[in-house]
């Protein structure tokens, strides 16, 4: 079987990959590093990588999840999942990325991927991760989930109660696809500028 020395490739090696990626979040949370996991996916419903992210949560590791689909992880749980953030953002336009993001004590190492974290997904299809290493494009990666992250009109909070809760808060109102396409905007403009 060929390796390959950047892409993680499924159904080969992407889910060894990823318990390494998470092992070491674990690691350095132990050792008063840096660490902390961020995730952008359509779909998780890997009970081997959900058993990791809990692992990784009792740790200490800071999770933060936006699935706009299927998530069989239940965030907040003591003693589980504490330390563990989910919210679902569905709006008017449908979105696809996979982004993975860890903190790496402060190196982070981010990848954009086909693959959501599901059974079929790790071991049954073609997939491929792909790391980001232009230091601009992961700035850009990170605001684009920052801005997600922040939105108070679409987000659900997902929770072990699953209601489904709309978040909401005192901050001003940021519904994320309006404010992406914004950003994006603000990102031409600068470059035409």
């Amino acid at each position: 079987m060929s390796r390959y020395k950047h892409l993680l490739v499924s159904p080969h090696y992407t889910r060894t990959a990823l318990v390494k990626l998470i092992q070491t979040e674990i690691e350095n949370a132990q050792n008063g590093k840096k660490s902390g996991i961020k995730l952008k996916l359509n779909s998780l419903s890997d009970f081997a990588l959900i058993d990791k992210l809990y692992e990784a949560s009792k740790a200490g590791v800071k999770i933060k999840l936006i699935i706009r689909g299927i998530c069989s992880l239940i965030p907040g749980v003591p003693g589980l999942s504490d330390n563990i953030e989910a919210i679902s953002i569905i709006d008017k336009f449908l979105e696809h990325p996979r982004v993975y993001i860890f903190e790496n004590d402060g190196d982070e190492k981010i990848y954009i991927s086909s693959a959501d974290w599901m059974t079929r997904n790790m071991d049954l299809r073609v997939e491929i991760s792909c790391p980001i290493y232009d230091v601009e494009i992961k700035k850009e990666i990170m605001e684009t989930f920052e801005i997600c992250w922040n939105d108070n009109v679409k987000a659900r909070v997902l929770c072990k109660n699953q209601d489904n809760a709309y978040r909401r808060n005192d901050k001003k109102p940021l519904r994320s696809q309006f404010a992406l396409y914004e950003y994006y905007q603000q990102k031409l403009e600068n470059f035409k500028g």
